[in-house]
């Protein structure tokens, strides 16, 4: 991939469209008044959260969707808190504040074997990931998402259109009970992926990058820490590496090859 990454920019966007997915996840379909940026797989927004008191630093977002022929944008987004409850609240036609794109982004695989896994709104990268490697690489997709209960699955006809899609949740309700990595794709003879690309939960993404070294595949990890800032100010979101020791995730991340990473695995 040209990691090239385009100049940020601080941008007001129109809302013009709030989706509730279920009762934790919703998407905002955001219009940009001009030409939008090249945003790689990977890159994210932080989001300014107005008329809330109890919201003072700006929220990260992964960027699940890209149109330039519209000019919008897709946020996924989980209600976990004060902030995001806000944001599921706006309307049609509201305003929402955004820097963007912020972040490096995947690279490209040296080979076409690729799983792309993703968690809980850890699925919102892997999305726009699969849409760019099958666009601009030819590669084919094959996606492991993994959920509490098929109430909280995301939009799997979007993934379906990509590639092969594989569930997991943990009550049984679709796909195979249990978690990703107990999945059968990842636990076979022909799991010789060339590389896994993950984003979700730390404890899943340690447990894939574990998972991954026995495999000797490839693994990229994408980081969900809090980032308050987006361009390394605040130090809310340092994380410790191999090769440099402590590094901001929003500014060297959020992707990392998972072997940087001073995991415990």
């Amino acid at each position: 991939m040209n990691n090239i990454k385009a100049k940020k920019r601080v941008e007001d966007f129109t809302i013009i469209e709030n989706k509730r997915l279920n009762k934790e996840f919703f998407i905002l379909k955001l219009k940009s008044a001009g030409e939008l940026p090249v945003i790689l797989p990977g890159q994210f927004a932080e989001v300014r959260i107005d008329d809330n008191p109890t919201t003072f630093l700006r929220r990260p977002i992964s960027i699940y969707n890209v149109d330039y022929s519209g000019n919008t944008i897709e946020l996924l987004i989980k209600i976990a808190g004060d902030g995001t409850k806000k944001l599921s609240e706006l309307k049609d036609g509201g305003i929402l504040n955004i820097v963007y794109p912020l972040g490096n982004s995947f690279s490209k695989p040296a080979g076409t074997k690729v799983l792309l896994i993703g968690g809980g709104t850890g699925v919102a990268p892997m999305l726009i990931l699969g849409k760019y490697m099958k666009a601009n690489w030819g590669i084919e997709p094959l996606f492991l998402l993994g959920y509490r209960s098929d109430k909280l699955i995301i939009e799997k006809e979007r993934f379906e259109a990509l590639g092969k899609v594989y569930i997991t949740t943990e009550d049984g309700s679709d796909g195979y009970k249990g978690f990703v990595t107990q999945h059968p794709i990842l636990n076979e003879p022909e799991s010789n992926f060339d590389i896994i690309y993950t984003c979700g939960p730390e404890i899943m993404m340690k447990a894939i990058a574990k998972k991954a070294k026995e495999l000797n595949s490839a693994c990229e990890v994408s980081l969900e820490n809090l980032m308050g800032c987006g361009i390394g100010a605040c130090l809310c979101c340092i994380v410790d590496t191999k090769d440099k020791g402590n590094v901001n995730t929003c500014t060297e991340g959020p992707v990392f090859n998972s072997e940087r990473l001073k995991w415990q695995i």
